[in-house]
């Protein structure tokens, strides 16, 4: 067996000493588990990532998906990884029982989850999207198209995507030309036949799964023929790659076809697709031109039902950033301790020393913990905050879902922004040879690239942060967090080792919450969102700072031990506090005065100029 890609302590340290798994396990909802069972999931999850996933992590980065007769292929290590994950019920884990699931919390799936996307987050995107994917329909979807789609998924049978970009569009929903027709009505329910083209679409075909279910945002045109303009006509529907039981058409194969594959710099063992709906040359259900979907939710809801796989997915994201990050950091430590060159500064003669002793690598080693650990402490409080909405006490779950929405384009962008910068720093302490193909950071490096852009850009998270989530917003959720910092100021006022980074961080959330004042009452919206990027990546650094000296009180705080190995661990979380409060909050400074002086230049600038 080949080792775990997540050290068991960091993972518990978060889970049972930070999080307080057990608390959660209380809840109603998951009765039927305990921390033993948890962990035990856990340590499953962990052996199947190191014994499938991990080991062809290299193999699906050179053999790319490939089109034969117009159907993607695989890399077969791929098939084999995924089978183990369904055996071991991972894609059945966070689903309650009436579903066949395991009903266990967000919290455990997301840290089961963490060892998948450490160990190869390109063939983790699969059951990602798939799960995501099946959490939507069972929401939303009548019994039916649960039954026909959902289920199976839940089973690992069926996969999913999420198909929402066009080739014109991007970001840009409104902006979407796909159109749904009326197609009468089956055992599925409304039935419609969809046309145009989908882009970016992760798992978009491959020959691992019994069928693929396509989660699709088209306009059904007005009675003028005409599509509506902007997201108020968009709508979702289901679209099976072949029609399941229910369908007229069941058994068919329906009329999407791969109209070709997009090649990544990284993620390459994810099929990456250009799907064509409605095309009529090779596929027609029923004898008739037009991809079969079935509606799920109102006219015009397809939108804000999305949300709820697009929300789900940007945490997805943080998560597998988070991952890559903290792997490239394990592996730049274990080279760090092995490799040898130089001398003690000062020295002369003598063998020479483990880099790893030379203080400059140590400040990289450090700053890749603090963004990593970081990083994954975020994303995992997150899904917590899933629990807690969904499960928790009924007093107090408008709370965790004002603060989780909050909290989403955070979660989202810090771990891929700052995860990548921990893996530029890998390849920095391996030196020459961390830009070889022979070592993994080179591909760590260039898997964590894409989540700057999955799941919206950061520049778009930055607008939904700060137009939606704070300009727009009356406040409460923000108020939230500022509680929860301030309790965690309090309880570091007392530790002398934490108290003046208690003080820096009650300074900085003052001084954001002076600045949202400030720009909610100059009223001018359009220059404050010029600035977007900048107040999140202030408001992401100070997020993440109250996170790490919440963790630092929790270490500090733990029963002596007499345990070397645990005593250097909580050494470990503390340094990383002091390396973040000394080097990176200072950061947040900069970032809000940007934001505060409010400059016209990027308004102004005459493109020309370029």
């Amino acid at each position: 067996m080949t080792t775990p890609p997540v050290r068991a302590r960091d993972l518990g340290f978060l889970l049972h000493d930070w999080l307080d798994l057990e608390a959660l396990l209380a809840y109603p909802h998951f009765q039927d588990h305990s921390v033993e069972t948890v962990d035990a999931m856990l340590d499953i999850a962990g052996r199947v990532a190191a014994d499938t996933f991990l080991t062809h992590y290299k193999a699906a980065d050179s053999q790319e998906p490939h089109l034969v007769e117009g159907q993607v292929r695989i890399l077969p290590a791929i098939h084999q990884a995924l089978a183990a994950f369904a055996e071991v019920g991972m894609f059945a884990a966070p689903f309650d029982a009436e579903v066949g699931g395991l009903q266990l919390p967000q919290l455990a799936y997301s840290a089961a989850m963490a060892q998948f996307m450490a160990a190869n987050v390109a063939t983790s995107a699969y059951p990602m999207l798939t799960t995501g994917n099946a959490k939507l329909l069972v929401r939303y979807a009548s019994e039916a198209l649960v039954k026909a789609c959902a289920l199976p998924e839940i089973e690992g049978r069926y996969f999913g995507t999420m198909c929402l970009s066009e080739p014109q569009a991007g970001s840009s929903l409104a902006d979407i030309a796909t159109r749904a027709v009326p197609d009468g009505d089956d055992g599925l329910g409304a039935r419609y036949r969809l046309f145009g083209n989908k882009m970016w679409i992760s798992g978009g075909d491959q020959d691992a799964s019994e069928n693929i279910i396509h989660l699709v945002l088209a306009k059904v045109p007005g009675p003028d023929g005409k599509l509506i303009p902007g997201t108020q006509g968009i709508s979702l529907f289901v679209v099976p790659k072949v029609l399941v039981e229910g369908s007229e058409y069941a058994g068919q194969r329906n009329d999407v076809v791969v109209a070709g594959l997009n090649h990544k710099m990284g993620y390459r063992g994810t099929a990456n697709c250009l799907l064509n709906f409605g095309e009529g040359a090779h596929y027609r259900p029923g004898g008739l031109a037009g991809a079969v979907g079935y509606r799920v939710g109102g006219m015009g809801q397809g939108l804000p039902i999305m949300f709820q796989m697009m929300n789900s997915a940007r945490i997805s994201v943080g998560l597998g950033a988070a991952m890559l990050g903290y792997r490239g950091y394990r592996l730049a430590v274990d080279y760090a301790r092995d490799r040898r060159q130089g001398r003690p500064i000062g020295g002369r003669g003598g063998p020479p020393i483990a880099i790893i002793d030379h203080p400059d690598v140590r400040r990289l080693l450090l700053a890749q913990k603090a963004y990593a650990e970081g990083a994954l402490a975020l994303v995992l409080y997150c899904a917590r905050l899933v629990d807690e909405e969904l499960h928790g006490p009924a007093e107090g779950r408008d709370e965790a879902a004002g603060l989780l929405s909050l909290l989403t384009p955070i979660a989202k962008t810090w771990p891929s922004e700052w995860g990548l910068a921990a893996n530029d720093l890998a390849i920095q302490v391996h030196g020459g040879y961390g830009y070889t193909r022979d070592f993994d950071v080179e591909q760590l490096y260039r898997d964590n690239r894409l989540n700057p852009i999955h799941e919206g850009t950061t520049g778009v998270q930055g607008l939904d942060l700060m137009g939606r989530k704070t300009l727009k917003d009356d406040g409460a959720s923000l108020a939230t967090l500022r509680h929860r910092v301030t309790a965690t100021v309090e309880r570091a006022r007392h530790l002398p080792a934490l108290a003046d980074f208690a003080h820096v961080l009650d300074v900085t959330w003052a001084r954001i919450g002076a600045l949202v004042g400030h720009l909610k009452a100059a009223g001018d919206d359009v220059a404050s969102l010029a600035q977007a990027t900048s107040f999140l990546s202030a408001f992401g650094h100070a997020v993440v700072a109250w996170q790490w000296l919440d963790q630092a009180v929790v270490a500090g705080s733990l029963a002596a031990t007499d345990d070397p190995d645990e005593t250097a661990f909580r050494a470990g979380k503390l340094a990383a506090c002091r390396f973040f409060f000394e080097t990176e909050v200072p950061r947040v400074d900069v970032w809000l005065g940007i934001v505060g002086r409010r400059s016209d230049l990027t308004q102004t600038f005459d493109p020309a100029g370029f």
